[in-house]
């Protein structure tokens, strides 16, 4: 009698725990005319006790015909890895970190050994990738796995349902040329900034923030976060602001107009800053006339 009542009453504490996962992220309902669907702010990078996910969100996946993401990083390796080819090293016979006058280059190389990060093992990589390697890193030292970020589960979600398609609102070719088209000094001065800010310690100090937001589905701090990237005129802060969220941001709007034109009860997740600050898609969304209610 006694291994059944626990057998039961450790059945109802996984329910409960289910039941009371957290909210994080941002989550928004967006409909037009007869057609509706979800609009979830993900990262890219996530812990084991992300999940599972709050029942709204799974709910909406369970339901879903369609899960676009940004890139589908489980999605075809050969174009992924052609893609960093092409646009994140730099060509065969060609200098990179190696070219840089001598002074520049030591000051870089003995800040990347300081990240654990040794200079001979990345010599080719041109220096965005460089600075998108710094952030892995970064979150990874403070217990943040990519291989568990909340898109990628979306992702496994889709797939194991059977029924639900997983497509695209962009490409890695296309955020690729995104970094390789910045002129190539603006791309060293992006990695001596982003060295840094690890160097005093400010990187660590906005990882924490972006994730304890996420964590919390803290809007306030999202608020804060996005008033800061309208601040800052560093290399970096331009490039963030002007071409990996202005730019990108009206054209995933347009996406996602037309997927909801299409289809009901699709799930579009994106990146979690694509939808704060005036420009983010939620704004841009409302702009075209669609109705955006916030979740949390």
């Amino acid at each position: 009698m006694r291994r059944p009542i626990i057998v039961v009453f450790f059945s109802l504490f996984l329910m409960a725990c289910q039941a009371f996962a957290a909210e994080r992220g941002a989550l928004f309902k967006v409909s037009n005319g007869a057609n509706a669907l979800y609009l979830y702010g993900t990262i890219h990078a996530g812990r084991p006790d992300y999940y599972p996910l709050e029942p709204r969100i799974r709910e909406a996946m369970a339901a879903a015909p369609t899960l676009a993401l940004e890139v589908d990083m489980n999605g075809d390796q050969a174009a992924i890895a052609a893609a960093m080819m092409k646009h994140g090293m730099f060509p065969a016979g060609t200098q990179g970190l190696g070219g840089l006058p001598a002074e520049r280059r030591v000051r870089i190389e003995a800040a990347l050994r300081k990240q654990g990060i040794e200079p001979a093992m990345v010599a080719q990589l041109k220096p965005w990738m460089l600075v998108a390697t710094l952030a892995v890193v970064e979150g990874m030292k403070l217990g943040y796995d990519p291989k568990l970020g909340v898109d990628a589960h979306l992702a496994e979600l889709a797939r194991a349902s059977g029924k639900t398609r997983v497509t695209e609102l962009e490409s890695m070719e296309f955020q690729a040329a995104l970094f390789s088209r910045m002129p190539v000094e603006e791309q060293w001065k992006m990695l001596e900034e982003s060295l840094d800010d690890m160097a005093s310690g400010r990187q660590e100090r906005e990882t924490r923030e972006l994730f304890a937001a996420y964590e919390g589905a803290d809007q306030a701090a999202l608020d804060r976060i996005a008033k800061r990237m309208d601040d800052d005129n560093t290399v970096s802060g331009k490039f963030m602001r002007e071409v990996l969220m202005v730019e990108r941001n009206a054209p995933m709007a347009d996406k996602v107009v037309s997927l909801l034109g299409r289809e009901q009860n699709a799930v579009v997740a994106v990146g979690l800053l694509h939808l704060v600050g005036k420009d983010g898609v939620p704004e841009l969304l409302r702009k075209r006339g669609v109705k955006v209610e916030r979740v949390y």
